[in-house]
């Protein structure tokens, strides 16, 4: 009995190293306002400008002056705005899980001491004192995992849904997209094709050339309405070197900066003037976020949606995280661009699904609409330039490309039906002809 009551004090005294901070959930932050006298609860988003920024139980948030809070208040703010600013900047804090210390070890193994040592005895003696010894056991085992189970949770922050009605108004700017959505994402449904010229510029080309693709239905883009932060956001350096990352409000894909044999696809020359390119199925996609978007959406609107969720904005001034994104005023994130490599979203700062058939870093997210190829995936014609596209009519396109001095052109169209038609005509004249139909799925 006497080394029971001995054990008892132990615990007793150490009591505050075992319980859980805050208890089972952290409450709301009281604010005392001193224009209304009032007492809120709500949690902190931001401080700008004089403005204070605040998110209640019910995910509203409200906006109110500095000056409305009581002093104590106020210093509290200034403090975490500094703090979360830090943040945005170009150290990131990183707050390791704690591990379990040697001296909650030391515990652990004295309460499995006494556990087992206690049914040891039960069985031999069946003494009541024994059960008393392995209840204290088996409690000292529970409060030190459950202690160090909780600490070592990372702690993420909730953002609110997007605003799908607002979304859907920067894609409908742009004529052949359109849009649906239903409880988890809204769906973008496009032929792959932009209404700007594409592949002048490019000097590194794979002899592909834009035609239609079928984004609609089931095949449309799919993008996240409730984004949630990640607890380990996946670097798009050694990761989804396949499929899209993003989708432009015109409906195009936006790959990796990086193509799939990790290259910078810009610094190489393998994009054209708009930042794109087509794929081995004639995919017309982007590598660069597409700031020529800006004029039409509108300064201060989004270029795209990122697959996770987050919207994808043009340059700022504002510090950006490590991922190239910064926590925005409505309490969610928001991706923007710089100049050099890796240009946007330099880590999926969002949760992602990914297809369990691909690998890192060739591996992508899901779901990724398909694409299918039309003509056989040639190699890059070494030394060529293209110098000229122009469309011809409906579903009808030229491609003027140079190469050693000589200009050689592709035109080609296709029907109703999906029969493609190709004319290749070289500097001297002299023609040739293919024609290709898809396969059927």
């Amino acid at each position: 009995m006497k080394n029971t009551l001995l054990i008892i004090v132990f615990l007793l005294l150490n009591t505050p190293l075992f319980s859980h901070e805050g208890g089972h959930g952290i409450p709301l932050k009281q604010w005392e306002l001193t224009t209304t006298n009032e007492i809120i609860q709500a949690d902190f988003i931001n401080y700008e400008n004089g403005e204070v920024w605040l998110m209640d139980s019910n995910h509203t948030i409200q906006s109110f002056q500095i000056t409305d809070f009581v002093e104590a208040d106020q210093k509290y703010i200034k403090t975490k705005s500094e703090f979360i600013h830090s943040l945005n900047g170009s150290e990131t804090i990183k707050v390791a899980p704690q591990s379990v210390s040697s001296f909650n070890w030391a515990l652990i193994a004295l309460g499995i001491f006494l556990l087992s040592f206690s049914v040891f005895k039960l069985i031999k003696q069946k003494k009541a004192v024994y059960l008393t010894h392995g209840v204290l056991g088996l409690g000292v085992i529970l409060i030190v995992s459950c202690k160090n189970t909780n600490s070592a949770k990372t702690s993420t922050v909730q953002v609110p849904a997007n605003d799908v009605s607002l979304m859907q108004t920067f894609f409908e700017k742009f004529d052949g997209v359109t849009t649906h959505s239903d409880d988890n994402y809204l769906y973008v449904s496009s032929n792959g094709l932009p209404d700007h010229d594409m592949m002048v510029g490019i000097t590194n080309w794979q002899q592909q050339v834009p035609i239609n693709q079928n984004y609609t239905g089931d095949n449309s883009w799919a993008i996240p309405t409730h984004p949630k932060m990640a607890e380990n956001p996946l670097s798009t350096k050694t990761n989804l070197l396949k499929g899209a990352i993003a989708v432009a409000v015109n409906g195009i894909p936006i790959f990796n900066p990086l193509n799939n044999r990790g290259e910078d696809a810009n610094a190489i020359g393998e994009l054209d003037n708009w930042g794109g390119h087509c794929g081995r199925a004639d995919d017309y996609h982007y590598h660069l976020p597409p700031l020529h978007l800006q004029d039409q959406v509108g300064a201060g609107n989004p270029v795209a949606y990122a697959v996770d969720g987050f919207p994808v904005y043009g340059k700022t001034t504002d510090k950006l995280d490590e991922y190239l994104g910064k926590m925005n005023l409505h309490g969610s994130y928001q991706y923007h661009t710089i100049d050099e490599y890796p240009y946007f979203i330099a880590g999926m700062r969002g949760e992602v699904k990914l297809d369990p058939k691909t690998e890192a870093p060739e591996n992508q997210v899901s779901p990724q609409p398909r694409t299918q190829e039309l003509r056989p995936a040639l190699r890059p014609l070494r030394g060529a330039e293209i110098i000229d596209f122009e469309s011809l009519g409906d579903n009808a396109y030229s491609l003027t490309y140079s190469l050693d001095s000589k200009e050689y052109i592709i035109n080609y169209k296709w029907d109703s039906d999906d029969n493609y038609s190709y004319e290749f005509i070289n500097p001297d004249g002299t023609s040739s002809f293919e024609t290709y139909k898809p396969r059927e799925k």
